[in-house]
């Protein structure tokens, strides 16, 4: 069986390529964020993977509770999901919608997860060494982590920056053990 990223990448690519072309990128983004987010709820999750649920049925419930947010397009987008029994993988697809997105505007996604929560004049100059350093525009998501101890920990792509206490304890235990 294929894997769920496989199956999920030519929806993402296809809302990607029509997003593109209605020059509409972030109104899909918030169309897939608002189905992602209702695809998520514990009752609708049930009902997506019931056998006794028709597809006109859950199609009427994801367009009902978020039809009027949604472009014909996307309401389209909807139905197609449902129909191919795809619902399930709105996350995936989701994510790879936005990865082709900040591929498309030249920016990257850093993640930024800190012990405690950052003061407003931490997280800018941050941004600027990093997008300095990589060349593109940074967007951030702050996390906390209280079990860091201390420090950050910060994930570019497929980088990782481990500025933790955390990280440099385990690092020193590692270093006597072996």
């Amino acid at each position: 069986m294929a894997e769920p990223v496989t199956i999920a990448r030519p929806y993402a690519e296809a809302a990607f390529r029509l997003a593109r072309e209605q020059n509409a990128l972030s109104a899909w983004s918030d169309a897939l964020a608002l189905i992602n987010a209702v695809v998520a709820d514990a009752q609708v999750g049930a009902l997506i993977d019931a056998p006794n649920v028709e597809p006109a049925q859950l199609e009427g419930v994801i367009v009902g509770a978020v039809g009027k947010h949604l472009s014909g397009e996307a309401r389209n987008f909807v139905q197609v999901l449902v129909q191919n029994r795809r619902l399930g993988l709105i996350a995936q697809i989701r994510d790879m919608f936005e990865a082709l997105r900040r591929e498309h505007e030249g920016t990257m996604e850093a993640t930024v997860v800190s012990a405690l929560p950052l003061a407003d004049g931490q997280l800018q100059p941050l941004m600027t060494a990093l997008e300095k350093k990589y060349g593109r525009k940074i967007t951030a998501k702050v996390e906390l982590d209280p079990q860091l101890i201390g420090g950050l920990k910060i994930l570019v792509g497929d980088k990782v920056i481990d500025a933790t206490v955390r990280g440099r304890l385990d690092a020193m235990a590692a270093a006597l053990t072996h």
